[in-house]
Order: structure tokens, then C-alpha cells, then sequence
């Protein structure tokens, strides 16, 4: 019996962890192969049209078409991943997700910076120091692309695949883990300012993760992960128009 479990949990392990490779590996060669065709027809598009395109072929092509081509490989319909209208327990939860979310993600990068070590630069955050303006557009982005798009997948199919064969505390931190990591295509820098900034977004994936297990309700984590996109976007935008310059690490972006 014990062998049968082990081989049943290094299974789901490996498909939910492939899953997520998909995603990204999709996304990748999507987005390439879309910018070496804009290239070749001269096209010419705003700083808003490309972040709302790479957003379009991430979230909804990539993570989203992943994520419904395995429910339909097993024979599952969106059921299997708990897709409903938030009740007003789910709303609480939400909150104070949210507010779980940013204050663990305020409390580590304060502690970053008191031991003297440095995030990465975020691309996002970079692009924005030029082109304040596609931070407008990203806040509603946030609960209408990110969240869902990327919850459906790491949490949706990820930690519900982990979760067939662990218990709830090892799924939650593999899913929350991968997802992290996955960022680090996402920022520059040395690999240990990478890897500084990934295990501050490790934390608000867990609260992510945490509060899918507790509701079996996606849409939860997805609001709460737009809540926390669409805030620190709405900051950035303040301080980047109104504000000092800042440095591009300071936004700790999902």
C-alpha cells in the first residue's frame, strides 16, 4: 500500500508540477513567435497595446488553455477546480486575504532591507518608469486577466492536482513554490537579488494558496491575487507620477 501511495503522490507531483512548466513553456514560445510575426509585418504598437497583448497570450491563451486542455485530457468540467459566485463568508475571506497578502509582503521586504540585501527589478515596474500610463490599464487587468488566469492554473490545476495525493500543507507550498519561481523570468538582475524577490512572493502564494483550500472556490484566490496586483499598480502609479523617482525592484509585482 505504501507503494502505491508514493507512486501516487510522485505522479501528481510530477503532472502538477509539469502543468505549470506548460503554462509557462506555452507562453513562451507564444509570445515569441507572435513578436517575430509583428516584426515581420512592420507593425508598430503602444507600450499599452504590447502589455495588454502579452497579458492576452499569458493569461488567457497560455495558463487558461493549459489548464482547460488538462480538465478536458481527465474528462473534468470546470467543477473539478470550484468556480462560483462568491458567497458573503467567501467576500470576508477575500478581505482579509488581501490584507494578509500585503502586510506579509510589507513585513519581508522590510526585513530585506534591514539585512542589506536587494530585490530584482521587476519588468513591469521598469516599463513603467518610461510609461506611467499602462499602470491605468493594469489595474483592471489585475482582477479581469492576472487573477483569474493565473489562479486557474496554479491553483485551480496545480494544487488541486497536488491535492488528489497530499495533504493540504504540502500541496499549498509546492503550488505556492512553483508559482513563485516562475517569476524569475519576469525580473533582472543577479540571481540573488532573483531569488530575494521570489521568496517575498512565496508568501502571498501561500495565502493564495491557503485560502483556495479553505473556500474550494477559485474565484477567492483570484480576487484576492487582483486585490493585491491592482493595489501595489495603483501605488507605483502614485508615486511615479506624484511621487520621488523609485527603483523598479521596490514593486513586488505577481
Amino acid at each position: 500500500m505504501s507503494n502505491i501511495t508514493q507512486s501516487s503522490k510522485l505522479r501528481a507531483l510530477g503532472v502538477g508540477v509539469g502543468a505549470g512548466l506548460a503554462g509557462i513553456l506555452v507562453s513562451l514560445v507564444l509570445v515569441f513567435a507572435v513578436v517575430l510575426g509583428i516584426r515581420f509585418l512592420g507593425i508598430q504598437l503602444s507600450a499599452v497595446a504590447t502589455i495588454l497583448l502579452a497579458l492576452f497570450l499569458n493569461q488567457y491563451v497560455s495558463f487558461g488553455g493549459v489548464a482547460f486542455a488538462y480538465l478536458r485530457i481527465r474528462g473534468l468540467s470546470l467543477d473539478y477546480i470550484g468556480v462560483r459566485i462568491p458567497s458573503l463568508r467567501d467576500l470576508l475571506v477575500v478581505f482579509g486575504g488581501f490584507l494578509a497578502a500585503f502586510g506579509l509582503v510589507i513585513v519581508a521586504s522590510i526585513v530585506i532591507q534591514a539585512l542589506g540585501t536587494q530585490t530584482a527589478p521587476n519588468s513591469t515596474a521598469q516599463m513603467a518608469q518610461e510609461t506611467p500610463e499602462i499602470l491605468l490599464v493594469l489595474i483592471p487587468a489585475s482582477f479581469l486577466i492576472i487573477g483569474p488566469g493565473e489562479e486557474i492554473l496554479f491553483r485551480g490545476i496545480v494544487q488541486r492536482r497536488l491535492r488528489e495525493a497530499f495533504s493540504p500543507a504540502p500541496a499549498i507550498v509546492i503550488a505556492a513554490a512553483l508559482f513563485a519561481a516562475i517569476h524569475f523570468l519576469a525580473l533582472s538582475g543577479p540571481s540573488a537579488a532573483r531569488l530575494n524577490t521570489i521568496a517575498i512572493l512565496f508568501l502571498p502564494s501561500l495565502v493564495f494558496g491557503v485560502t483556495y483550500e479553505y473556500t474550494d472556490n477559485i474565484v477567492v484566490p483570484a480576487l484576492i491575487h487582483g486585490a493585491y496586483d491592482a493595489m501595489l499598480f495603483s501605488l507605483l502609479y502614485i508615486v511615479i507620477t506624484y511621487g520621488p523617482s523609485i527603483e523598479p525592484s521596490a514593486a513586488v509585482l505577481l
